[in-house]
């Protein structure tokens, strides 16, 4: 008969399935939204954005040229119909630069959210194989199209001044709206990437969300051609209601600031006062959202992809 492990000396085995956490060590955590380092964070962003901007491209004759084309014929079509079908907006001012200006923003919009949908997924090998800060991939997406944005600006600006417009000082207020618009779309990219790690429905969902978006901003037509409805007896003004989306209020204070003052600034397009906020909370609510889901979905993106 062998001696009982106390007898040797040795302390007993504990029982199975009591105390494994303190066998097994502390849980391995998975990669985060942020990761250690910020500079890391922005050195992959920024390598992940100007690689992907370049492929966009790569074997293209015509190269960059095709970001500047799309918009413009865009804008060539819906002008042409507008300006033959619809002759009441002859009286905006600088009509056809506020239209190539709605279609640009729109773009950039588009683009960065619908982009930042199968960002994740897209880039499933080297979610599952590497670890580094998750949020580097929607937030790459955002950054190609903020480059692709600085070059479709480009004939806006040239179109502008062509048409008899000037420099003014308003112009300086573009980075910031541009900033506001960065942040709104950023959150929402971050919101749908995760979705879509789970949810395939998110894409085509989206896809719909946009086109409705596009007809029913004033991108084509100008926020003063929208009137009050009544529903169930209350009167509702339209323009206010709109306004409340961050992407609207940023194209009407770009008009205002960019193109001529004659266009509405967005405080006044949305009632004048502290209705300006609802736009600016609503776009701040989006991306602390955004990021709060994305930073709890991270550690478990490459075990659900």
């Amino acid at each position: 008969m062998s001696a009982p492990a106390s007898s040797r000396g040795l302390a007993p085995a504990p029982a199975p399935g009591l105390d494994d956490t303190a066998a097994l060590g502390q849980p391995i955590k998975g990669p985060s939204a942020l990761g250690s380092d910020p500079r890391r964070l922005w050195h992959l962003t920024w390598a992940l954005a100007t690689t992907e901007f370049k492929l966009s491209f790569f074997g293209s004759a015509l190269g960059y040229l095709w970001q500047l084309m799309r918009p413009l014929l865009l804008f060539g079509v819906i002008y042409a119909v507008i300006s033959t079908v619809i002759r009441k907006f002859a009286g905006v001012p600088y009509y056809p630069v506020a239209l190539l200006l709605g279609i640009v923003l729109f773009n950039f919009y588009s683009e960065a959210t619908g982009g930042a949908v199968s960002s994740l997924v897209l880039r499933e090998n080297l979610v599952r194989k590497i670890e580094f800060p998750r949020l580097a991939v929607p937030l790459s997406t955002g950054l190609t199209a903020l480059m692709n944005l600085g070059l479709n600006l480009v004939p806006v600006f040239i179109f502008l001044l062509a048409a008899g417009g000037s420099v003014r000082v308003s112009w300086l207020e573009l980075p910031l709206l541009l900033l506001i618009l960065a942040c709104f779309t950023s959150g929402l990219g971050m919101l749908l990437s995760v979705a879509y790690v789970r949810y395939r429905d998110v894409r085509p969902i989206w896809e719909v969300v946009l086109q409705m978006t596009f007809y029913a901003s004033p991108i084509f037509y100008p926020i003063t051609a929208l009137h009050h409805l009544n529903i169930f007896g209350w009167r509702i003004n339209l323009a206010h209601v709109m306004m409340a989306n961050p992407f609207v209020a940023v194209l009407q204070q770009a008009r205002h600031a960019l193109i001529d003052p004659a266009h509405p600034s967005a405080a006044s397009a949305i009632g004048g006062g502290a209705m300006i906020l609802i736009p600016v909370f609503i776009a701040l609510a989006t991306v602390i959202i955004g990021f709060v889901v994305f930073d709890r979905a991270a550690p478990r993106v490459a075990e659900q992809l």
